[in-house]
């Protein structure tokens, strides 16, 4: 029986990353895997398929709308669906493959198979042959998978998941999705701007319910120029499918009946820990009424060389979230003292125009009383933006009232994704408001912006508005 210093299960971003640290550190490593693919959801069935189709749909838009603008013209545009899931696959295949060259690099043994605990320290590693390993620590990375509502039944041909609405054969007439999150408004703006009518059933008042509030009027604005229609203040009480249509009905805030024809209904309500068929009891662990493992501010169980990290624990299910814990917890293993600031996690909507935001939003400050001060700038103010016609949204930096730093940066507009890692810095030295406003910004670039944010919250000092 092979004997390891730790085997980590799960290879997504949480538990490659990790796998990859551990080796670094010396530790001989496994990485366990029950599919063919390393990269778990996010680069097989998630972020890295998801990213691809939505920057594909975003050029046709731009194509169709902008580009006569610009003065390009254009005759006999439309979409090859067809091509664009398949340049998807190319990419999410280069990627994959990319993590295989890192293991073979770093030299941890890969082993493909459903991981299960015999015991504490003994897995059992069922592939095309089964196999046993021992493991002096181990790490539980085995992520989430899609929630539904009770009363919906997945068939995965008229009801889907984001895993099928990554997959269609040919591009749907009509969409219904339920759910104003992330997931949802992605690819529900995937579809939309490829001339699907999409509709978005939400249950709360206002979409993308936690980030700041002024983000998601601002998106919800803009996808509306979209086409998206809007169904806030909906709860969904039955959807049902037939071979070519799904039908969906809701009541609206008055009770009143609603109801939707669609070609397909993603159902898009968040996700849960996938821990299935793991063997935790096995391990002497349980999980808790979410189905998350518990674990202590070192990631670990309340079996002391056994770990969790990622979607199975406590906290925002984020790729990059999962990464830093991987590394964190190599590095706790290892004996050294790393650190995450979890309130300097960015959270991100790769909708067009992004949305992003670190640390506290204005409504979160206003709950925990904390007096505050905030700066706005407008794209449409942008000298950058001007020239890509991307005048959508803005940047609201948020400040202590008393000492001038930075509390949180929300920006919804182009390239807010890449952007919010200029707040992220700041933040992670403690800086004000000032001192972004003070740091030369390139012109003309998106990212003045963020200067005159900061600015507009230091005494109210913007040059451009």
């Amino acid at each position: 029986m092979e004997k390891y210093d730790v085997a980590v299960i799960g290879s997504g971003p949480g538990g490659y990353v990790c796998a990859i640290r551990c080796a670094q550190l010396g530790f001989k490593t496994a990485l366990i895997e029950k599919y063919d693919s390393l990269g778990g959801t996010c680069l097989n069935v998630g972020c890295i398929p998801s990213k691809a189709l939505l920057d594909s749909s975003e050029h046709y838009h731009q194509a169709a709308h902008d580009f006569k603008e610009h003065g390009i013209d254009l005759k006999d545009l439309k979409v090859n669906f067809k091509q664009m899931i398949q340049r998807k696959r190319g990419v999410v295949e280069q990627t994959v493959g990319g993590i295989d060259f890192l293991m073979k690099k770093n030299k941890v043994d890969v082993l493909h198979g459903h991981g299960s605990f015999k015991d504490a320290n003994t897995i059992i590693v069922d592939g095309k042959e089964k196999k046993e390993i021992k493991a002096d620590k181990v790490v539980i990375a085995t992520g989430s998978k899609p929630s539904s509502l009770p009363f919906i039944k997945i068939d995965k041909k008229r009801v889907i998941t984001s895993t099928e609405a990554l997959e269609l054969d040919n591009l749907p007439k009509s969409m219904v999705v339920i759910g104003g999150g992330v997931i949802g408004l992605e690819l529900g703006s995937v579809y939309a701007r490829l001339g699907t009518e999409v509709h978005v059933v939400e249950f709360m008042d206002r979409i993308i319910p936690g980030m700041d509030g002024d983000m998601s009027k601002e998106l919800l604005k803009s996808m509306k120029k979209l086409g998206v229609n809007f169904h806030l203040n909906h709860k969904v009480k039955e959807v049902k499918a037939t071979a070519k249509k799904v039908t969906i009905k809701a009541d609206d805030k008055n009770d009143k009946e609603v109801s939707w024809d669609a070609d397909y209904c993603l159902v898009s309500v968040g996700r849960k820990p996938y821990t299935d068929g793991l063997g935790l009891d096995k391990a002497g662990l349980e999980t808790d009424d979410k189905g998350r493992i518990e674990v202590n501010e070192h990631l670990q169980t309340k079996v002391n060389h056994i770990y969790a990290i990622g979607d199975v624990v406590r906290g925002a299910m984020l790729a990059h979230k999962a990464e830093e814990e991987g590394t964190f917890v190599a590095e706790v293993m290892k004996g050294e003292k790393p650190h995450i600031d979890y309130n300097l996690i960015p959270n991100v909507v790769y909708t067009w125009p992004e949305v992003a935001g670190v640390g506290k939003t204005e409504e979160q400050l206003k709950e925990e009383k904390v007096a505050y001060k905030k700066g706005t700038f407008p794209f449409k103010a942008s000298g950058r933006a001007r020239a890509s016609m991307d005048t959508d949204g803005m940047v609201k930096v948020l400040a202590d009232k008393e000492t001038d730093e930075v509390l949180g940066v929300h920006i919804c507009g182009p390239r807010a994704a890449d952007m919010i890692a200029e707040a992220v810095v700041a933040m992670e030295f403690r800086a004000t408001a000032e001192d972004i406003s003070r740091m030369s910004h390139a012109h003309p670039t998106f990212t003045e912006s963020t200067k005159e944010a900061a600015l507009a919250a230091t005494d109210n000092r913007a040059i451009h508005i």
